[in-house]
């Protein structure tokens, strides 16, 4: 079930035959369980701590079809799209190759780097990761003898994190990314490294990347783990798709022979990159922008059905209002609220008198109403900030050192910082900041449907029978409520918390890996919010349209709002006498989190480019 707060357990009657195994982990059905006798003395219980090296029952990808659509991308460095990263986070199917041209590019910085780090005579430069150690053992020199062994053991030291695992979909995709940074050529790897990780994609590979140990300075840890993978070593899990066949999580090894894989071995210099680069952040960010860009959009459904119930002053809407603070991301919000109230008769004079004769005297909206349009606004900020950071990481060479050319054509080893998250740190933080704030507006505008005196007349707590006998949605609505201090405790920037690591040599972090936990979770819990939202403005809209009594046909919804009222009633029932409304909330939290809902609601968008 998605949703935050809500668990899928069996019925009643199950749970009761079946004893409480099915809600509390480790406690045994009564049948099972034998009486203990007191004069004994027990064993203690084994631990049940399971760590990712287990690889058991750990669950990173949903079962795929037997067919289904493909993707084909050819990566050159320079072209990956967020559109293309979109598509291989929603189609499990890919077939990813290196172009021609960067391959070619790749062997040229390759052989010039090898020579340059093993000539005798000068002595060859001292290169970070490739013939010396790393962090705080920067000065300590690795022979060239030593060099596979030191890529092996690079890998191993610093594959160590822990629980939960990302999503299979964001492990693909860092594999994607990370080959397409590794084919810019500038970080001096033989194509064979791109291509093992690609390969590892084409066969349904996922490495199981944990999300605990990541400072947001390289993504050292779960990136080690892919590397892991790659390579065969020990103490790493991957998980294997095929298209009609249940996915599996087993021990790297054992999952790399079963897709006829043959581990690759590391050449100098060819671990640091796999790791260096916050190549695990980007896809995540990916991933969270893909599904923040989807709730931006349900915040302005939601809000639009929202008006609807309670008759809303549509002057707040006026273009001339939002043209003239020329922010562009506020005018299209209010283009799209427009068209998705497009026709609508229930904000006018006519109904709200219809509905409640006392409902005269509306001069304007309270603050939430009015303001909802730039509260969205600033969120489509943040969302195309996000975009346009994304967008140059997928094609940057993000690892130290990297390799150029100077003016006479000779290569180089320059050492900087390129692998550091800070700037999607700080991007991941705002696009928190602006979920978080769509939630405590969406919280806010729900808390006002329970008011008769802030909905216009709706019954209190929108009780669908007798007020009094019947609650309402009262309780409904404290699920949003109980979420919104969740969500705003985890709406601390993490880019402001650097902590020293390494002996003082990492003395700055980004913690973007914390900033992007955050970020998950409270994309949770907003989904469950905004269902909430939707879910009593659609029992509003419905007590409008009862509590008219005049004979005369019921006002019309605008264009877009009644395709999303005609979804949700395909699904949910209105309430009339009170009912455990737990079901309807799990009901409309899918919907939130799947298509339908949300066709329902862009189909307006192309409406709105065909008549320009």
């Amino acid at each position: 079930m998605r949703g935050y707060g809500l668990l899928r357990v069996a019925p009643a009657k199950r749970l009761i035959a079946g004893g409480c195994a099915a809600l509390i982990a480790g406690c045994a059905p009564p049948a099972l369980a034998a009486p203990a006798d007191p004069g004994t003395p027990q064993p203690a219980a084994p631990a049940r701590h399971r760590t990712i090296a287990d690889c058991r029952d750990l669950r990173i990808d949903p079962p795929q079809p037997a067919d289904g659509p493909v993707v084909s991308l050819r990566l050159d460095g320079d072209s990956l799209t967020v559109e293309e990263a979109y598509q291989v986070l929603t189609t499990p199917r890919l077939r990813v190759r290196l172009a021609p041209e960067a391959v070619r590019k790749m062997r040229a910085f390759r052989e010039d780097a090898v020579r340059l780090i093993t000539r005798q005579n000068p002595p060859p430069p001292r290169v970070y990761g490739w013939n010396q150690a790393l962090g705080p053992l920067k000065d300590r020199p690795i022979g060239v003898e030593e060099s596979r062994e030191f890529q092996k053991r690079i890998l191993a030291s610093h594959g160590v994190a822990t629980e939960p695992v990302l999503p299979g979909n964001i492990a693909r995709l860092a594999l994607v990314i990370r080959a397409n940074q590794m084919a810019r050529g500038h970080m001096g790897v033989r194509p064979e490294l791109p291509r093992k990780l690609l390969e590892l994609v084409n066969k349904g590979v996922t490495p199981v990347l944990p999300q605990v140990g990541s400072l947001g300075s390289g993504d050292l840890q779960p990136m080690a783990v892919a590397g892991l993978v790659a390579t065969g070593g020990e103490g790493a899990c991957a998980g294997l798709m095929r298209p009609g066949r249940p996915p599996r999580v087993g021990p790297a090894r054992e999952i790399l022979r079963e897709a006829g894989i043959v581990p690759l071995e590391l050449e100098m210099g060819e671990a640091l990159p796999i790791m260096s680069g916050s190549t695990v952040v980007a896809a995540a960010y990916l991933a969270a922008l893909h599904r923040a860009e989807a709730q931006a959009d349900h915040a302005e459904g939601a809000f639009a059905l929202f008006m609807e119930a309670i008759r809303a002053e549509p002057g707040s809407l006026d273009a001339r209002t939002h043209a003239e603070r020329a922010i562009p991301e506020q005018e299209q919000v209010v283009a799209r609220l427009r068209a998705l109230l497009r026709g609508s008769e229930f904000m006018t004079d006519r109904t709200r008198r219809r509905f409640n004769p006392e409902d005269t005297h509306r001069i304007q909206d309270a603050v939430s109403v009015r303001a909802a349009p730039h509260i969205l606004a600033s969120l489509r900020r943040n969302l195309h900030h996000s975009r346009q950071i994304l967008g140059k990481e997928l094609n940057a060479s993000t690892s130290n050192p990297l390799l150029f050319r100077d003016g006479d054509g000779e290569v180089e080893f320059v050492m900087g910082g390129n692998w550091d998250g800070a700037v999607m740190g700080h991007g991941l933080d705002a696009l928190n900041a602006g979920l978080v704030d769509a939630g405590v507006l969406s919280q806010e505008l729900s808390a006002r449907l329970l008011s008769s005196r802030w909905s216009y007349g709706l019954p209190a707590n929108l009780a669908g029978g007798t007020v009094g006998l019947n609650s309402g949605m009262v309780q409904l609505q404290t699920v949003a409520t109980a979420l919104i201090p969740e969500m705003q405790a985890r709406a601390f920037p993490s880019g402001t918390l650097s902590r020293p690591a390494k002996d003082g040599q990492e003395d700055h972090n980004s913690m973007a890996m914390a900033s992007l936990r955050n970020l998950r979770a409270n994309q949770e819990r907003l989904d469950t919010v905004l269902a909430v939202q939707y879910l009593m403005s659609a029992q509003g809209v419905d007590l409008v349209i009862r509590g008219i009594r005049d004979g005369a046909p019921p006002p019309r919804l605008g264009d877009g709002t009644r395709r999303i009222h005609a979804v949700i009633r395909s699904r949910i029932a209105e309430l009339e006498n009170d009912r455990n409304l737990t079901r309807d909330l799990h009901e409309m939290t899918g919907l939130v989190h799947g298509d339908l809902l949300l066709r329902a609601v862009r189909g307006t968008r192309t409406e709105i480019v065909s008549r320009r």
